[in-house]
């Protein structure tokens, strides 16, 4: 096996005694993000609001022999958010990933769904960061150890988009949320990332895939003519959280077939 200073850089993505927790787990971006992170070597906390979904992701981790741990949590109970991380054995990698849309024109946006996704998109994605960091600070060797809280927001973070005015402001908001945590952190050697996803064929976004016109307006706006997939998303995470990824912080992976560069 060469060695380490031979310009081998490949252990530096291994995260082999790391504990890692990952929100909105059950399935899309976080399912595919705890399977990674675990099979790169993390212990992984996974939370969701449903059981099942959560069972079976461990369950499927632990047939593969990684280490995963169900946590049922709805993440915009702030006081069960908090206690769930807390009683964390220890943390070292935070994936906040919990986040809705419901796309209306900006004139008939509702009271109802703004609120919802300004509970769930920006508060509930503040307070299980506060939560995590709170936990990754509790570590005597934090410094040394290092830590990473990744924030997955969406392309619509960076750019703009008809009937999204709510989402892209959500997302836009822990853009900013990103960069202020990473410079603020920095002296504790936690790096803060986000990572902003094109258009990705999940559960969420299936039924608006349904409609020809809208599949047709995705797609002509993807250079690399292309949906994303779930596991390039996740290989970003495991990136995001290694020590491959030891100099970055306050920036944003964009992981979007080249949207954003036009």
């Amino acid at each position: 096996m060469a060695s380490h200073n031979s310009g081998d850089v490949s252990h530096k993505f291994r995260l082999d005694g790391r504990v890692a927790l990952v929100a909105g787990a059950g399935r899309g971006i976080g399912r595919s993000a705890a399977m990674a992170l675990a099979h790169a070597g993390a212990e992984v906390w996974l939370i969701s609001r449903t059981q099942s979904e959560l069972d079976a992701a461990v369950a499927e981790l632990a047939a593969a022999g990684a280490r995963a741990h169900a946590l049922v949590c709805d993440v915009t109970d702030t006081a069960a958010v908090q206690q769930a991380i807390a009683a964390l054995p220890a943390l070292d990698i935070l994936v906040n990933n919990a986040g809705t849309n419901a796309p209306q024109p900006f004139v008939a946006v509702s009271e109802a769904n703004l609120d919802k996704m300004l509970d769930l998109n920006i508060r509930a994605m503040f307070i299980t960061a506060q939560a995590a960091v709170k936990k990754m600070l509790e570590h005597p060797g934090r410094k040394q150890r290092g830590g990473s809280v990744i924030n997955i927001t969406s392309q619509m973070g960076h750019v703009g988009a008809p009937t999204r005015t709510v989402y892209c402001m959500t997302k836009h908001a822990i853009e900013g949320l990103t960069k202020a945590m990473a410079v603020e952190l920095a002296p504790d050697n936690i790096r803060v990332l986000s990572i902003a996803p094109t258009f990705l064929m999940t559960p969420l976004t299936a039924p608006m895939f349904a409609k020809p016109e809208f599949a047709q307006w995705v797609m002509e706006r993807i250079p690399l003519g292309r949906l994303g997939q779930l596991e390039e998303v996740a290989s970003a995470v495991v990136f995001a959280a290694s020590d491959a990824a030891s100099l970055m912080t306050g920036t944003s992976l964009v992981v979007d077939g080249g949207w954003t560069a036009q």
